[in-house]
């Protein structure tokens, strides 16, 4: 969910910034500098430098006498009037300073683009002087306070770009007075209240950002009588159903209401309503009903972000019909029927041949996994089907797809073995089988994923030994095979990855002693071998015996490893003192008869006789 909100914002960012360069191209003209010069406007831009505390790639090295200031960087002036400032656009230079109020004494500016910078301080009230400004883009800077009401003086502004500052207060009710507006943008700031009812006098606003604020209050039904097509208002905390009147906005492009508290079901005609959609994001809300069918109508759709809701019933069958569709995901809905063919949308999407992301995990899909999953375009790099009812096998063509990196099928009913061509798929990061019933041993060609990163096949059936070819996987941070029936000795080269930060193995019936190679592994948080006690390391965070009768002392440099979280010894053999271990560990020692010492809350009798093996006493 969180890389789909960033994509949200940072799609919101990129149509800003495509918006502000062709209507700023469209306002400012050549310069052209002439013997006269304005004093008024130099000694404002003398202000605005000297506002300026760091200007780390020298932009304004310019900004001097030897040239006339219409030649300066950024600077832009009129056609007709050659001594006036038009334009003053400087952004992603690194400045940090404030923004001075002589900038209210440029007049005649129409365009000012201060983008991607660190001014900080407040916005100038004085702005609202420039009643010639068309477009205002402060965003991404780190403006604080209020945003000045005599902004809405400014009764030729078009464009309103205050996002990514550090903006508080209300939603000015007075933007409504702004008739000629028709973008903006007030996203990722501090905001609070209401949307203002007033915003729907804009008749020419087509774009309408105010996401990441902590908005509430409803969506207001008059938004519906602007022109928008591109509305952003997720990461609030609107409430209540989207208004009718929202769906007479048929040029709608983008349509972002995600992480809010909206609920209520959606038109089921909202394909045919916004025929030009192109992102749809309605991600963790409490919406309910169907998936409406008509969304296959809306054929310049892209993506579809629905997860995190109340959704109920089948997925539409007909979403093959979206030839442009990249990015699908319903997860966390209620999915689903009682027939138990719910995957058939599968055979449809598999004709959509540009679909890149493809995620229903946690839902209640029952059925077969369909072979018609290797049919694929091999543009599909993720899938994710986990937490649901599948059963059936994987189907061995899934090396067809051969752009795979996220293959996600966990806790499911799936059987049969693990395709021994998996390791075909060359590109995969990441492969999650945990939670099913797979039998069979682990394809020795798994060793050929040599991109992998994380490999969860834990909770199954598997025999046989770990694969040695495992060795391979130079980049796997995450290795779980516990709760198996895996056999045989821990390959020394496997449990050597230095790349490992988990390693779970406990739950099988490994056998022979722990690899000395335990010691690379340098960057190990977590370790679960169950039957051992695990040395040469010390960062590891978590040990567990589960219930092993282990036998002898324990260890004393358990006691000195300094990440270590968690230790469970319990139920074993184990004899002599228990070491001190610090006062966040988590220890539990019960079940051994014969131990001393540790912590007053263990109820250990006091050692007697006993030497200590402590790291504090060895040299």
């Amino acid at each position: 969910m969180k890389l789909i909100i960033q994509w949200s914002m940072k799609a919101c960012a990129s149509f800003f910034l495509v918006y502000t360069v062709v209507l700023s191209i469209h306002l400012l003209c050549p310069v052209i500098a002439g013997n006269m010069q304005n004093e008024t406007d130099r000694l404002a831009l003398i202000a605005f430098k000297d506002g300026i505390t760091q200007d780390p790639l020298g932009m304004l090295s310019s900004w001097n006498n030897s040239l006339q200031f219409c030649r300066w960087s950024g600077v832009y002036c009129s056609r007709r009037h050659v001594h006036r400032v038009t334009g003053l656009i400087l952004f992603s230079h690194g400045f940090v300073g404030s923004l001075s109020p002589h900038i209210g004494n440029l007049t005649f500016l129409r365009t000012l683009v201060l983008q991607k910078t660190s001014f900080h301080g407040k916005v100038p009230a004085e702005i609202g002087g420039l009643f010639r400004l068309q477009v205002l883009v402060l965003s991404n800077n780190s403006f604080e306070g209020k945003v000045p009401t005599s902004l809405t003086y400014c009764s030729e502004l078009e464009e309103l770009n205050l996002v990514n500052n550090k903006l508080e207060g209300k939603i000015l009710e007075e933007l409504g007075s702004l008739s000629k507006l028709r973008a903006l943008g007030l996203a990722n700031n501090n905001l609070t209240g209401m949307i203002p009812a007033s915003l729907g006098n804009l008749s020419s606003l087509s774009l309408l950002s105010v996401g990441d604020n902590n908005l509430v209050g409803s969506i207001p039904e008059e938004v519906g009588k602007t022109s928008i097509d591109f509305i952003q208002l997720g990461i609030n905390r609107l409430t209540g159903t989207i208004p009718s009147s929202l769906y007479n906005l048929s040029n709608m492009r983008y349509f972002g209401l995600s992480s809010n508290q909206l609920e209520g079901s959606h038109s089921q005609d909202i394909g045919v309503a916004f025929p030009h959609l192109r992102q749809l994001v309605l991600v963790e809300n409490g919406f309910t009903g169907f998936v409406p069918i008509s969304l296959s109508n809306a054929s310049m759709l892209e993506g579809i972000f629905l997860s995190i809701n109340n959704f109920t019933g089948l997925v539409p069958p007909n979403l093959g019909r979206l030839q442009n569709l990249r990015a699908i995901n319903m997860a966390t809905n209620q999915l689903g029927s009682s027939i138990g063919d719910d995957l058939s949308f599968i055979d449809s999407l598999a004709n959509c041949t540009r679909l890149q992301t493809m995620v229903f995990t946690n839902n209640f899909l029952k059925g077969p996994l369909v072979s018609t999953i290797a049919n694929f375009s091999n543009q599909l790099s993720t899938i994710v089907l986990g937490i649901n009812q599948i059963h059936g096998t994987i189907p061995s063509s899934i090396e067809n797809l051969v752009n795979l990196t996220y293959l996600d099928l966990v806790m499911n009913h799936l059987t049969g073995s693990i395709p021994s061509n998996i390791g075909k798929l060359h590109k995969m990061q990441a492969l999650g089988l945990l939670g099913n019933r797979l039998s069979g041993g682990i394809p020795f060609s798994i060793g050929n994923l040599t991109l992998l990163l994380n490999l969860d096949l834990s909770s199954n059936n598997l025999v046989g030994d770990v694969p040695s070819s495992l060795a391979a996987c130079h980049k796997l941070e995450y290795l779980s095979l516990s709760n198996n029936s895996i056999n045989g000795s821990i390959p020394n080269d496997v449990i050597g990855l230095s790349s490992l930060m988990v390693l779970q193995l406990g739950g099988n019936t490994l056998t022979g002693a722990l690899p000395l190679e335990v010691g690379h592994l340098i960057n190990l948080v977590e370790l679960d071998v169950r039957s051992y006690i695990a040395a040469n390391s010390s960062r590891f965070r978590t040990l567990g015996s589960f219930s092993q009768k282990f036998s002898g002392k324990i260890p004393m440099f358990l006691g000195d490893l300094p990440f270590m979280t968690y230790l469970n010894l319990s139920f074993n053999e184990l004899e002599g003192e228990v070491p001190s271990v610090e006062a966040n560990v988590t220890i539990s020692v019960e079940g051994n008869k014969n131990l001393c010492g540790g912590f007053p809350k263990l109820h250990l009798p006091t050692c007697v006789n006993v030497t200590s093996y402590s790291s504090k006493t060895r040299k």
